[in-house]
């Protein structure tokens, strides 16, 4: 395990409980989270500063990181070039150019990589997928997704450990290649506030709506283009990343329209809009309600007739649609509950089945690597004003 934080802490307690694996060792830059891997393991499991002490050991088959946005590059290059398999949390990349170089070190090495937007192992949005593929919207007219949170620690303003200092953590090591700051406890704890570390609400939340949507439609590219608005609206806290965002998408002609929002507490939702009806999507389950695409009464246009062709319209329109007595369609939504289901659980377990069996993943660093694209393209389409472009020639944003 490298990085036992908020979100490693919990992937490793999960990945222990899983049948046939087994923690051999945890590596974090702050002695306080080696403390806190014995306690979720064993008192004598093997801890480090140095994530390469575990790319060295050969009893070590795959690694699991959960590190912040700006270290996600040099770990997973470096994983894989020693012969490593590793789960990386989302977003994948912390710019486009990380995001290459990842594509291109996983492709090389032949390892392994999963990207932990766990929504890609969820059975809903399955469920939705295979709706979708059999054509139950008919042609799709948009896809909308939002979510929303309203509370100190739904904006990352987590408290940092009391007992943190310069001596119980390698701050200059946790910085990498960021220009050097003093040591700074909330930087270290809310580093996705600061976009010269974490990737913004892009890459926290919007990166799992672009997940969980490319899925369902079967999608693997980059956003043709991406336009968002949005700005530091609630938490006036020093952060230099947007709290409110919303970016709308082309991919391909497809429009796409997602909104985030650190403000207003919104459940995680998706909506479908297609020309045979609308399918809705939440954590929960999923509701699908037909449209027949017809008029379901005569055309209100016809009441600019005069009254006589009015008239004769409305009773040919009856008698060619009006259906037969007690024949009369009835209204219909189709809706899928989803059972008490964690999907983190069941992602980690896919992880682990294709380091054992060496077959692929649906979500690995061509999947994240567009996921993330997604994101890169909407913070800097919100710092430039302005519409982007992904050009795959130069590999780079473009306005």
């Amino acid at each position: 395990m490298i990085g036992v934080g908020m979100q490693g802490s919990g992937l490793l307690s999960e990945a222990i409980t899983l049948p046939g694996v087994e923690c051999a060792a945890a590596c974090d830059l702050y002695d306080g989270r080696h403390t806190l891997a014995r306690e979720i393991v064993r008192a004598d499991l093997p801890v480090t500063r140095r994530y390469q002490t575990l790319l060295d050991a050969k009893d070590i088959d795959c690694i699991v990181a959960a590190v912040p946005d700006h270290w996600h590059k040099q770990v997973v290059v470096d994983a894989v070039s020693a012969g490593k398999d590793i789960y990386c949390e989302k977003p994948m990349s912390h710019s486009p150019a990380d995001g290459v170089a990842m594509v291109e070190a996983a492709k090389k090495s032949g390892r392994i990589v999963q990207i932990g937007s766990q929504r890609v192992s969820s059975q809903i949005f399955a469920k939705a997928r295979e709706l979708i593929s059999q054509g139950m919207l008919g042609d799709l007219m948009l896809v909308e997704g939002w979510l929303g949170r309203n509370d100190p620690t739904g904006a990352w303003e987590y408290p940092p450990p009391p007992d943190l200092s310069p001596q119980n953590l390698d701050w200059d090591t946790w910085q990498g290649t960021v220009p050097k700051r003093p040591f700074d406890p909330y930087l270290f704890a809310r580093w996705r506030c600061r976009k010269e570390y974490g990737t913004g609400v892009a890459g926290d939340l919007l990166v799992h709506l672009i997940s969980g949507m490319l899925f369902m439609l079967g999608i693997n590219e980059p956003p043709k283009q991406a336009c968002a608005v949005g700005g530091i609206r609630r938490w006036k806290d020093g952060r230099n990343m947007p709290d409110v965002h919303a970016v709308v998408y082309y991919y391909g002609e497809l429009p796409v329209y997602m909104r985030l929002n650190l403000g207003t507490q919104m459940p995680e939702t998706y909506r479908f809009q297609g020309s045979k009806g609308i399918l809705e999507m939440t954590e929960s389950g999923l509701t699908y309600t037909p449209q027949s695409g017809k008029d379901s009464a005569p055309s209100y246009y016809a009441n600019s007739f005069p009254r006589a062709m009015r008239e004769a319209y409305f009773r040919k329109w009856h008698e060619e649609n009006d259906p037969k007595l007690g024949q009369e369609r009835m209204s219909e939504t189709i809706t899928f509950r989803a059972p008490d289901y964690d999907d983190v659980r069941p992602h980690l377990w896919t992880f682990f089945e294709a380091v054992r069996s060496r077959k692929p993943v649906v979500e690995d660093a061509v999947f994240g690597h567009h996921a993330a694209l997604a994101c890169h393209m909407a913070n800097e389409s919100y710092f430039r004003k302005s519409a982007v472009v992904w050009d795959e020639a130069s590999k780079s944003i473009r306005g």
